[in-house]
C-alpha cells in the first residue's frame, strides 16, 4: 500500500460536474492541527466536515444544473482513514483519495486535488540537520555562525 497524506484546511477539491476548484474549510473542530509548525492554520479535516464546508461553496458552473452556478453541499465522505478518530467531533481523518457526495451531483463526485499540506522548514529542522548537507544545499549561505555554534555544543557534550 502506498503512503497517503492526511487532508487539512485549505485542501483543493473539485467536482466532476463543476468548472472550478474550491478550498476545503474545516468547521467541525478547532484543536487538531497537522503540518503546521505554529499550530494555527492547518486543521485536520474529517468525515464530519459536511454541509457547506468550502471557502466559496462553489465549484464554478454545474453541468448537472445546465451550467448554472454550483451550490455545493457535502452530504457524506467516503474513503477516510478508519484508524484515526478525533475526540472533538468523532470524525475520521480524510485522506488525499477520499471522495465526497453532493446531492446534486452523484456519489463520490467531489475529489481532492491537493491535500493541503505544505513542506515548511523550522529552526528545529535546521538544528537537527547535518552540517555537510546544509553546506551542500545552501552553498552561498553563510552557515559558519551556525556551524561554529553547533560545534561548540558538540564539544560540550
Amino acid at each position: 500500500m502506498s503512503e497517503k497524506h492526511l487532508v487539512c484546511q485549505g485542501a483543493i477539491c473539485s467536482c466532476k460536474f463543476g468548472s472550478a476548484p474550491d478550498k476545503l474549510t474545516v468547521l467541525t473542530q478547532s484543536k487538531r492541527y497537522i503540518n503546521d509548525k505554529d499550530g494555527s492554520q492547518k486543521l485536520l479535516a474529517t468525515h464530519m466536515d459536511i454541509g457547506k464546508t468550502f471557502e466559496k461553496n462553489l465549484f464554478g458552473s454545474c453541468a448537472k444544473l445546465n451550467n448554472a452556478p454550483c451550490q455545493v453541499v457535502v452530504t457524506k465522505w467516503s474513503g477516510f482513514y478508519e484508524k484515526i478518530t478525533l475526540q472533538d467531533n468523532s470524525g475520521k481523518a480524510l485522506l488525499e483519495d477520499s471522495k465526497a457526495t453532493c446531492p446534486i451531483g452523484a456519489p463520490d463526485c467531489i475529489s481532492i486535488i491537493n491535500h493541503g499540506q505544505i513542506m515548511e522548514a523550522s529552526a528545529q529542522n535546521v538544528e537537527n540537520a547535518e552540517k555537510e548537507v546544509l553546506m551542500e544545499l545552501f552553498p552561498f549561505a553563510d552557515l559558519h555562525q551556525y556551524i561554529r555554534k553547533t560545534d561548540m555544543l558538540d564539544a560540550k557534550n
